[in-house]
């Protein structure tokens, strides 16, 4: 009997451990129950809590709710894996938020799936997450030969089922890998200028728009036999130019870089009267508000006997014509020549500065038009290499003043300037600005109606004259020939 007992308390020790470790295993197997999810819902609090069926991937956090979900091992959003921390996460309920997805990486066989894993097992739960609808926001080259490689620009241009462009299908195309770009190779017919663009999250329509542009003109006053060039975008394929109302039938037209920019060539012919340039393509015209071959108009001084002189026979270096350093100008011009400026050197008097007696600026009527349509134009001929000094235009009213340094390229950068021939120079009034103390001469508050610049009549006196506002001694000096002074509309 004492057997017997010693027996069965031996085995006590091992009853007991087998009963402690029965809730244990109870545990641990609702641990290894599999997942489920019943929906995803915003992480914002009431009342925008809703439960979502689709999103855009933008890092923001959500709630994936179920049972089973505290112990995930990999929680996968379009097959990208999430980080997630597991204080966050309950029987019922996890918070993640979704990560960065590169659409156009993705395994699409995964694409709009949520996978969840624990050591129970796993769910795939349908969720429509991707990226926005596509926009498209410019073409490479609407002027591209067949064969050309020709890209969209915009934004989410992934996950594309269908493309046509111009009225072609395109079957082949290849999107960037941030969705930003779509290439493809231009196809032999556009007949219509339509362009559809469809993606697993949305469609986009636009039209091919290459509407021509003039942004600028090399010399709008050049001699019969000069090269002339014209600038702006979607200068190609070019039905009628005209110049002055003279039709140009002899011109080059080459981008000047990738992209839109583009540039016409052409000699200048014989022609008497002024009027503007007009380039005309089937996308459609493109004319300047402003005439060319046209001293005339807004002339504040010319320097010639039976124009506008207006010169105060004050400052400048002198006043000639047909000098064989400033070629292709058979008028008077006025020219500075300025050695090597020292720190703080240069005026409004001596050979400094040109001074002009008061014209006409801009018309009465036009004194409340907005200061960046009309803009103060001369031509400049500058042979040797300039660095250093600015050319300041000085109205005579109320001290305001425009910059011109063509050799300064950034605020630490600059570079020699110089030119081949004469060249247009283009200034808008809204360039002109106050004095300010610290920051300098024209450099203060800029304009806010041109009558601020003229006075309220719109005549006023002009000066314009160089000064080297740096610290040390300009590089350079500066020669060079300036004619017509003038202020245009150019809006």
């Amino acid at each position: 009997m004492k057997k017997f007992l010693d027996a069965r308390l031996c085995l006590l020790p091992l009853l007991f451990a087998i009963v402690a470790l029965l809730p244990a295993c109870k545990k641990n197997g609702e641990n290894a129950m599999a997942p489920a999810i019943t929906s995803v819902r915003n992480y914002v609090a009431s009342p925008n809590d809703t439960v979502l069926h689709s999103a855009v991937a933008n890092g923001q956090w959500v709630v994936i709710t179920g049972q089973h979900l505290q112990n995930a091992t990999q929680i996968d959003f379009d097959g990208v894996p999430a980080t997630f921390n597991t204080a966050l996460f309950a029987p019922n309920s996890a918070v993640v938020q979704i990560p960065a997805i590169v659409f156009s990486t993705v395994d699409t066989t995964k694409l709009y799936t949520i996978n969840y894993r624990t050591s129970g097992g796993s769910i795939t739960f349908s969720f429509k997450l991707g990226p926005a609808a596509p926009t498209i926001a410019a073409i490479s080259n609407v002027f591209a030969n067949p064969g050309d490689s020709v890209y969209l620009y915009g934004a989410n241009l992934v996950l594309v089922q269908h493309f046509v462009y111009g009225g072609t299908t395109i079957s082949s195309f290849k999107s960037s890998v941030d969705g930003t770009a779509l290439g493809f190779l231009m196809p032999a017919a556009t007949p219509t200028s339509q362009i559809v663009v469809t993606t697993k999250s949305g469609t986009v329509l636009d039209t091919i728009n290459a509407t021509p542009t003039i942004i600028g003109i090399s010399d709008e006053n050049a001699m019969a036999g000069d090269s002339v060039y014209i600038y702006g975008t979607y200068l190609r394929n070019i039905q009628s130019f005209t110049y002055a109302g003279t039709a140009i039938t002899s011109f080059t037209s080459t981008f000047v870089s990738s992209g839109s920019a583009s540039a016409i060539g052409f000699v200048m012919p014989s022609i008497s009267q002024g009027g503007p340039a007009s380039v005309t393509t089937k996308f459609g015209t493109a004319t300047t508000v402003y005439n060319v071959n046209d001293v005339a108009t807004g002339r504040i001084s010319d320097w010639e006997w039976g124009g506008n002189f207006n010169w105060q026979w004050w400052g400048g270096s002198y006043y000639t014509s047909g000098s064989s350093d400033f070629p292709g100008n058979s008028t008077q011009y006025m020219v500075l020549k300025i050695g090597s400026l020292a720190a703080g050197e240069g005026n409004t008097y001596s050979n400094y500065a040109i001074l002009m007696n008061a014209a006409q600026w801009v018309p009465a009527t036009h004194l409340n038009d907005s200061p960046g349509n009309w803009a103060f134009k001369f031509e400049v001929s500058v042979p040797q290499s300039w660095n250093g000094g600015t050319i300041d235009i000085l109205s005579g009213v109320s001290g305001y003043i425009a910059r011109w340094e063509p050799w300064q390229i950034t605020a630490a950068t600059t570079a020699p300037y110089k030119t081949k021939r004469w060249v247009t120079i283009t200034i808008p009034l809204s360039s002109f600005r106050a004095s300010d103390p610290t920051l300098g001469d024209g450099k203060g508050t800029a304009l806010s109606k041109i009558a601020d610049l003229t006075g309220p009549s719109g005549n006023t006196a002009c000066t314009v004259y160089i000064h080297n506002y740096g610290t040390a001694a300009t590089a350079t000096g500066f020669y060079g020939a300036f004619d017509n002074f003038r202020v245009v509309k150019i809006k």
